[in-house]
């Protein structure tokens, strides 16, 4: 009844409206036949039902829903409020819609990587096995710890193992051979992680032994671009690396894996294997009530295991445990993604200061409106609703705004995120708007529109009504005293916009210390590219030394190429790590064991990377499988196992406790060469070996060429990529047809080696750029303000005699207080943001100089000329005019 009341309210109210009429026609005559005269009957008649608008409001909330009633009547009046000042609508609208929306933006992100589940089947109770010990975790496995986790069947329903997808596989069979990127997998990976399986079968268990048949698995996106989605694949037969492999059944196109895969082989491990070399990662499902804790507690019972079956590794301060699988993938991107949504916040916050400035100007304005609905029976709390209602407007069309925003900016984020970002891209999901991002753009807006509304309001609804008419008729009232709370804003406004800046300053000092670093090798026009190897010819030493000797002679013959040589590793992108021992070194002072990382190279690849030479020789030709066994060391190696002797008098054997696959002779140290940063430019030298590709022994020239491509570097006189088409002719004539992918330059591989540490200084250089923007913006308004405000006084201050550059210098002195307050509260927080980005920073200190002086001085010197122009404008004021206006 009564929300039906509400819905007609025009019927209804003319109903009241008769029905008050009626009345007090009733008591006008009850009054005449008292014998008053009519006007005086209807006067009293009038005085005794008192105000009748007041009258049938108290009688439509007791006969309505009051709070929906009022809540549709402050929303019509702010909507008719707010369309009377249309350029403040728009601008609040724009700021509040740029805040949300650079929040959507970043939180959509951070919703996609951090957020969501993953996309398996009860995605909670997978986990990721790791190795623990002192230095901290790591992931990875070799054959014997799968075998001992396998056996935990007590805490695990499924064990499952698959590689990197380093190496990749050729796909022949027509006139275009074809590079695919491959995974071994184990027999329970599918099921474990839920693939929708759309046309025959996965691995069984006997194909997953070794000698188990060349049987393979498709992903959806290989077989609609390579078979054209034939559903009659299953079944036949294709040729990889030149062998026929049986495929058995393909993937759809939801099953999302990191890394991307081709197609998946089964690894058919030899768990009787003894090799400890770690080339693949194990996932887990927890048996439905077993915890991460209990889990973690049975894997040190698992480690002891281990120890008493295989020896040594690992020792007794290392062990085995579980993280999330979900925890596992975030890694560490967790933290930089937190960063960036709170730099975005204090961006939110200073829009909602620029806003909230903007309302308390606008709500002086119309003081005598607010006054007067006052004086009329408006109560403070009803007026307060009113403006809060307005303000919810602003923030919530703002929002809407800010949500379409966002998702522009989603896709800018999306198409400047550095490689790898976890969850997102060809091996995450695609960032959509779902019920997390709604809820979110809708909360904030909500709480924005209460933030920056609610002071503004309660200023203006003041109770003292004499005061308020007086303060309105004057322009006086509104000036740098008794705008304490602008003054705050504004104030609030520089800090924040200082942290931000100054938190970008050090993460663009941090850029440009990287960029400086020199990786210790020549990175211009040097061309890369990778070829699998893993076919049966590669098995043997011989036959990866021959392609090695065929394709370098070959490259060196394309014109424009100055040089070539090839390897199992790239610079900057990580590699093998290997433990050794200094043969024949009596225990000393030196150590005579350690671990270093691993490459195997052409003769020619110092050379082609201009890696110099530093003591000793480099490898040659002769250097082969017939001569004797010899090993290079760069210089932190040199520097740290040879103190104070001569690294070129020693042998070392790499490889040791690694297992057969690893057995390595003793090898002569022949030279010393300069240090690369292998790890990424962030990462000071390790130590390093490198060994010939024609000396390995072949069951590691087996098991590499398995677990990772053989890499090509070619120099050029011309620009790189140029040369990509007849360097790839070369490459497939010397290999009897083998394709190359993974084309790059060695200067976007250096690029791509710092993405991350661009993304974060892009990103924070944007959110600061703007901060700094709103609150010049923000200081140039509150001083205009003052003046237009101050017009009267500074009129009088002249007229008596007051000369230009004291009113000038007084504005001036006025604003720099209010900056200068910001700049030292900003310096104060800066510390605090700079503690944060203290994983960030790369040679730079979190108190550096030129940020925590130049910034403020910066920002200092931004703020002056923002004030200048309005304190120019109060030089200009002519004092008959201000007297006369202020009438």
């Amino acid at each position: 009844m009564n929300l039906r009341r509400f819905i007609h309210r025009k019927k209804k109210n003319d109903e009241l409206a008769e029905e008050i009429e009626s009345y007090l026609a009733h008591e006008q005559d009850a009054n005449a036949a008292r014998g008053l005269s009519s006007t005086e009957a209807r006067r009293q008649a009038y005085l005794k039902f008192g105000n009748r608008e007041a009258t049938r409001e108290q009688i439509w909330r007791y006969r309505s829903v009051p709070w929906i009633e009022g809540v549709w009547r402050d929303l019509r009046f702010a909507l008719r409020s707010l369309a009377k000042t249309p350029g403040f609508t728009t601008i609040a609208i724009l700021v509040i819609a740029v805040g949300i929306g650079v929040n959507t933006a970043v939180f959509s992100v951070v919703n996609t990587v951090l957020l969501k589940p993953l996309t398996y089947p009860d995605s909670q109770s997978l986990v990721q096995l790791m190795n623990t010990g002192p230095r901290g975790s790591f992931p990875g496995a070799n054959v014997p710890k799968f075998n001992i986790w396998h056996q935990q069947t007590g805490i695990f329903q499924q064990v499952a193992g698959y590689d990197w997808g380093g190496a990749g596989l050729n796909l022949t069979g027509n006139d275009k051979p074809q590079q695919v990127q491959s995974i071994h997998v184990t027999a329970d990976y599918f099921s474990m992680f839920g693939a929708p399986v759309i046309a025959g079968r996965t691995f069984t268990a006997a194909e997953d032994r070794p000698n188990g048949g060349h049987v393979v698995v498709l992903s959806y996106g290989l077989w609609k671009t390579r078979f054209g989605g034939n559903p009659s694949i299953v079944g036949t037969t294709i040729q990889l690396d030149g062998q026929p492999y049986l495929v058995i059944g393909v993937v759809g196109r939801g099953f999302i894996t990191d890394p991307v895969g081709d197609l998946w082989l089964p690894y058919q491990f030899d768990l009787s294997s003894q090799d400890m070399a770690h080339y693949f990662t194990v996932v887990a499902r927890l048996k439905p009530g077993i915890t991460l804790q209990q889990a973690n507690a049975q894997l040190k019972l698992a480690a002891d295991q281990y120890r008493r079956i295989y020896g040594g590794a690992p020792s007794s301060q290392d062990g085995f445990g579980v993280v999330s699988l979900q925890e596992s993938i975030v890694g560490d991107t967790r933290y930089p993604l937190l960063v960036l949504l709170g730099a975005v916040s204090l961006v939110l916050l200073i829009a909602c200061a620029n806003v909230a400035n903007l309302l308390l100007a606008r709500a002086s304005a119309r003081k005598r409106e607010l006054a007067t609905r006052a004086a009329l029976g408006a109560g403070r709390g009803q007026i307060i609703r009113q403006l809060l209602t307005e303000s919810l407007v602003l923030s919530l069309s703002g929002g809407l705004l800010g949500l379409v925003l966002g998702f522009l900016g989603v896709r800018i984020l999306l198409s400047i995120s550095p490689a790898g970002m976890p969850r997102l891209g060809e091996n995450g999901v695609a960032v959509t708007l779902d019920p997390n991002i709604l809820l979110f753009t809708l909360g904030i807006s909500i709480f924005t529109g209460i933030l920056f509304g609610l002071a503004p309001a309660i200023s203006a609804s003041r109770s003292n009504l004499a005061a308020t008419l007086n303060e309105s008729g004057s322009r006086s009232g509104i000036g740098f005293h008794s705008g304490k709370f602008r003054s705050a804003l504004v104030v609030s406004e520089i800090a924040l916009a200082l942290i931000l800046v100054i938190g970008a300053t050090l993460l663009i000092r941090t850029f440009l210390k990287l960029e400086a670093v020199d990786p210790g090798l020549d990175t211009h026009n040097v061309l890369t590219m990778a070829m699998s190897i893993s076919g049966e010819r590669f098995q043997k030493t011989a036959g990866v030394a021959q392609i090695v000797r065929d394709g370098a002679e070959r490259l060196r013959a394309v014109p424009g190429v100055t040089n070539a040589a090839a390897t199992n590793c790239m610079p900057l992108q990580g590699g093998f790590g290997v433990p050794f021992d200094i043969v024949g070194r009596p225990k000393g002072d030196a150590p005579t064991t350690g671990g270093a990382g691993f490459y195997s190279v052409s003769w020619s690849y110092f050379d082609a990377f201009k890696i110099p030479l530093l003591r000793g020789r480099s490898f040659t030709d002769h250097d082969d499988g017939s001569a004797p066994g010899v090993i290079m060391i760069n210089e932190t190696m040199a520097k740290q196992f040879w103190p104070k002797g001569d690294p070129l008098k020693d042998r070392v054997q790499a490889g040791v406790t690694m297992g057969p696959a690893f057995a390595e002779p003793p090898r002569q140290v022949i030279g010393i060469v300069g240090d690369t940063h292998d790890g990424g430019l962030d990462r000071d030298p390790f130590p390093m070996m490198y060994i010939p590709v024609a000396q390995m022994p072949d069951a590691e020239t087996a098991l590499n060429s398995r677990v990772a491509p053989l890499w090509w570097v070619v120099r050029s006189n011309v620009d790189p990529h140029t040369l990509v088409t007849p360097v790839s002719v070369a490459l497939r004539e010397a290999s009897g047809g083998l394709p190359v992918a993974h084309i790059r330059s060695m200067d976007e591989i250096v690029a791509r080696s710092t993405s991350r540490q661009r993304f974060n200084m892009l990103l924070l250089s944007i959110f600061g750029g703007s901060a700094l923007l709103m609150a010049t913006i923000g200081v140039y308004g509150l001083m205009a303000y003052s003046v237009q405000q101050r017009t009267q006084e500074l009129g009088i201050r002249m007229a008596l005699g007051a000369q230009t550059s004291h009113i000038r210098n007084m504005v001036i002195r006025q604003g720099m207080t209010l900056a200068l307050m910001g700049v030292v509260i900003g310096i104060g927080g800066a510390f605090f943001l700079a503690h944060f980005l203290a994983s960030f920073l790369f040679r730079v200190k979190v108190w550096d100089p030129s940020a925590f002086i130049a910034t403020p001085l910066l920002l200092s010197g931004i703020a002056l000329l923002a004030i200048w122009i309005p304190a120019r404008q109060a030089t200009r004021v002519d004092p008959i005019t201000a007297l006369r206006f202020e009438q």
